[in-house]
């Protein structure tokens, strides 16, 4: 069977040369989407198409290999990731559908009309309960379509919620980007790194990030004078979610903080809303005065608890979901075939080992499944009919048919990215930068993400190449292999991957460029942020924070 081995610096023998190569198609991408506006299918689709020409003609992988790359990306984007966008919308709309989410509108507003502080509350607390549940773009997708119905532009919803999902990335679904690092790289006496010394030294990097997006959140929403008339909510937000994330990872493992870290934050802002308000009720320009002491609906706690049910059930069938007996289980019945041709003949430029190329069609144990069986369950309490639900479900796919089609686009340009090596040689670039790697690590991961979608991806394709760096330019390896995790959740908010499905949950298919415009700037600001703080932490200045090790 015909083999085909990835090449680290096939333009001119040279790896900054082929790196510019591999850059390429993102830029494309950037330039096409932002710049010139072009809308998110087209863009994903020409971006695609410009990846496959560069990945056969300079990166020499024959085009089978790269159609059949490009094929298993795209239905990776269909199932599990379009799969959970559709199923997620679905559950959002059933609830607009028999008007409860009406009442859930008023239980948020009964405990603040401002916008500000409903942000905190639905973006940040909430969507990085998501993120730990479930992850997969889960979060943004729910918790945009909440913001979207509690009258926030779509724009601002899907943007704000994509700044707040920096702080759980790391440890999203149950820390499978953490897990999926357990012995992957190595101390300089050889032994693993282990996936809890990880999730510790990530423990003392995201929690200084995890305390300053609200406040940047914030200051983005209304400027810094309106930014510090809610000091204390910012305070209690961040500061606790913090304080839990740094408690959880570096004594119960990689599991548990974005699920815990999430609940104190929601819990503390609930306390502190019942003896604290703001002195003025914060809205956008655009949006009607309100009257301050306008009564809020009342509505009875069986109707509030009904109203929230499905999201309630969807915690409940989600915690079941992710279960390991659950998880072992669907192992058993998930189909996994083989990719015709790829599998196992790729060889990788780093480890000169086979690469494995499966269809993971896991429909049973998708996260998606586990949203639909919580809108089905939903449908008995929240009392919506058959031909109902079945016309919502239909309605919510026509809504999101070319944002779905987006979505495998750019999934497919990930794997033509990593199948054809394009995203090794971009790492091994930035590696090669020496002694500025110390200050540089965080942005391979930000790279990863970006290319992939994924700090798990990211994790998996970079963080040996963090080790083995690391080892050359004098840095601590469990510093650079947390960094990796670190970097990328920065980078998510601008993967074509997570834009695509953003502007599926709030209908903004076709105007992906706004998006892209709005989160692209803050994801360099903070890219920047997590950079000082893995500089400062190499340099010695704040070396005491990384954990004693072998």
């Amino acid at each position: 069977m015909e083999k085909f081995t990835q090449l680290l610096q096939p333009v001119a023998d040279n790896l900054y040369i082929s790196a510019l190569v591999a850059l390429i198609p993102i830029v494309f991408y950037l330039v096409t989407l932002a710049g010139l506006k072009v809308k998110g299918w087209l863009t994903g689709l020409l971006t695609l198409i410009l990846a496959i020409v560069i990945a056969c003609i300079f990166f020499k992988m024959p085009f089978h290999f790269a159609a059949f790359s490009t094929f298993q990306g795209m239905v990776y984007g269909a199932m599990p990731i379009g799969w959970i966008i559709l199923t997620s919308v679905f559950l959002y709309k059933m609830t607009v559908k028999t008007g409860h989410f009406g009442i859930i509108r008023d239980s948020i507003t009964s405990l603040t009309d401002d916008r500000r502080l409903q942000a905190l509350i639905i973006a940040f607390s909430f969507g990085a309960f998501l993120e730990g549940a479930a992850g997969f773009g889960a979060p943004v997708a729910i918790t945009a379509s909440l913001l979207v119905g509690l009258g926030f532009r779509p724009l601002y919803a899907a943007g704000v919620c994509m700044i707040a999902n920096t702080a759980p990335v790391a440890f999203g679904a149950v820390g499978a980007p953490v897990t999926a690092m357990d012995g992957l790289a190595t101390y300089a006496n050889g032994s693993p790194i282990a996936a809890a010394e990880i999730a510790a030294m990530i423990g003392r990097q995201l929690p200084l990030v995890s305390i300053f997006i609200p406040f940047y959140l914030v200051l983005i929403m209304a400027g810094f004078k309106k930014t510090l008339e809610v000091w204390p909510a910012l305070l209690v937000s961040g500061g606790s979610f913090a304080i839990a994330q740094f408690v959880s990872s570096n004594y119960m493992g990689e599991q548990l903080p974005d699920i815990l870290s999430s609940l104190v934050s929601l819990v503390s802002m609930v306390i502190l809303l019942q003896f604290w308000k703001p002195k003025t009720t914060w809205r956008f320009a655009d949006e009607k005065e309100v009257d301050e002491n306008t009564e809020h609906p009342k509505h009875s706690l069986k109707e509030v608890l009904v109203a929230w049910s499905p999201f309630v059930v969807l915690t409940f069938v989600i915690f079941i979901w992710t279960m390991k007996s659950s998880k072992a289980f669907f192992k058993t019945i998930a189909l996994n075939p083989k990719v015709p041709f790829i599998h196992n003949n790729i060889i990788s430029s780093v480890s000169g080992k086979e690469i494995a190329a499966v269809f993971k069609l896991d429909l049973v144990g998708s996260i998606g499944t586990a949203i639909l069986i919580a809108a089905l369950i939903s449908k008995f309490i929240i009392k919506i009919s058959w031909k109902d639900a079945g016309a919502t479900f239909v309605q919510t796919f026509k809504e999101v048919k070319i944002a779905l089609l987006t979505i495998c686009f750019v999934v497919g340009f990930a794997y033509i990215m990593n199948a054809s090596g394009m995203s090794n040689t971009l790492g091994y670039a930035l590696a090669a930068t020496g002694g500025a790697f110390k200050i540089l690590s965080p942005a391979l991961g930000w790279i990863g993400v970006f290319i992939t979608g994924s700090d798990t991806s990211a994790n998996l394709l970079f963080a040996k190449l963090q080790q083995v760096t690391a080892s050359q330019v004098g840095m601590d390896p469990l510093l650079a292999v947390a960094a990796n995790a670190s970097g990328g959740v920065v980078g998510k908010m601008i993967s074509p991957q997570s834009i695509a499905v953003a502007a599926a949950a709030v209908g903004l298919v076709g105007r992906e460029s706004d998006l892209l415009k709005f989160t692209v700037k803050h994801s360099f600001v903070l890219l920047i942020v997590v950079c000082a703080i893995i500089a400062l932490q190499s340099t010695g200045v704040l070396g005491w924070m990384i954990p004693v090790h072998p």
